[in-house]
């Protein structure tokens, strides 16, 4: 959905699970269909007040829960790069808003990789701060332990401008990147092009070393959990109003049983310690955002969730800053994505880092 009026401002398109004062928030659901919020989020305020101008509201998918942005109350988000593919998700109106040229930044959400996959699909660029840096009221949750707040645009000056905006403690690091000192994972489970494209972008780094990082299976039941929480209410009066592929989703959510659930939760710090210890040493890992450029949309919700999920996922169960930056055409034409991740609360550094990579890179010859 689009204002009506013209803008004063930098061009902001906002995630429709994100309060905006006087203009329809839906979050992705009928349910909230011509719910108009008194009060904007936080992180709107923090933006407005730094000189972006709202214009629009972005589609997403229902709920935030998916990674595909096919909503089956408002429709399913267009890739502008070709719309026989998914925009990717839960982001998809966000990165599609940037990739189509209608808004220069946009505000975007992730839990498990809600920007970074719809920046990869998309071929723009999306940050997932740290963990708790950037303040989530007003934004309808998913999983709170997992939720950020997070920046898109279509360069990484641009996400580094409206995170600026988000989290004035955060400066980029200025480090040269022949000193950044850099591990590299997953490339062995990407698609060829999308390895290779990583693999150049890993190359301007002096002798990056291949690393082992876990898998994060056993913290799913957390989530689960956190998003049963979430709609526990609603879900009572309302089932039946939500669309099949949510409804699922949810249905496994409340399965989740006390046992399974404190299991995860023990798991999940379990994780934490793993991936201190797989990165320990390096500045910043890097690994394919996803595994293939976007999916055609004909696959659906279940024949890509876990595909697209595989390599932000463990970033978001740790609570790491983590940047998706495209990196080259790959498969069928289109946009691999590196994604950079650093410690927790390293955001400047990732930053930093993109910033260098982006300077660095020799454009594509058309």
């Amino acid at each position: 959905m689009l204002v009506d009026e013209p803008v004063d401002g930098i061009r902001l398109a906002v995630k429709d699970l994100i309060d905006t004062a006087g203009v329809e928030t839906t979050y992705g659901s009928v349910l909230f269909r011509g719910h108009v919020p008194a009060e904007d989020a936080a992180c709107v305020g923090l933006t407005t007040a730094a000189g972006y101008a709202v214009v629009g509201k972005a589609n997403l998918h229902e709920f935030a829960f998916g990674v595909t942005s096919d909503n089956p109350h408002f429709g399913l988000v267009a890739n502008p790069l070709d719309s026989s593919r998914f925009a990717g998700g839960s982001s998809g109106g966000s990165a599609a808003a940037l990739a189509g040229g209608l808004a220069d930044a946009a505000l975007g959400t992730d839990s498990a990789g809600s920007v970074r996959i719809p920046a990869a699909c998309c071929g723009v660029v999306g940050f997932k701060p740290t963990h708790g840096r950037v303040p989530t009221d007003g934004v309808f949750p998913l999983a709170p332990s997992f939720d950020v707040v997070g920046p898109m645009g279509r360069t990484v000056v641009d996400c580094v401008a409206l995170h600026r905006a988000l989290d004035p403690t955060v400066e980029p690091n200025s480090m040269e990147l022949t000193d950044v000192r850099v591990g590299l994972a997953w490339l062995d489970r990407a698609d060829p092009l999308v390895r290779a494209r990583v693999d150049e972008a890993a190359s301007r780094f002096t002798a990056p070393e291949t690393i082992e990082l876990p898998g994060s299976e056993a913290v799913d039941n957390a989530f689960r959990r956190e998003a049963a929480n979430v709609h526990r209410t609603l879900w009572a009066e309302h089932r039946e109003r939500y669309g099949e592929d949510v409804r699922t989703k949810l249905e496994r959510c409340f399965a989740v049983s006390d046992e399974e659930y404190e299991a995860a939760v023990q798991a999940r710090r379990a994780y934490a310690d793993a991936w201190r210890d797989a990165v320990d040493g390096y500045d910043v890992v890097l690994t394919p955002t996803v595994p293939c450029v976007a999916p055609p949309a004909s696959l659906g919700e279940r024949g890509v969730r876990d595909q697209l999920l595989r390599f932000t996922d463990p970033v978001s169960v740790v609570g790491c800053p983590a940047l998706a930056l495209p990196c080259g055409t790959a498969e069928d034409g289109l946009p691999a994505s590196l994604q950079i991740v650093g410690q927790r609360d390293a955001d400047g550094l990732v930053l930093g880092v993109g910033l260098g990579l982006e300077a660095d890179r020799e454009p594509e010859l058309p």
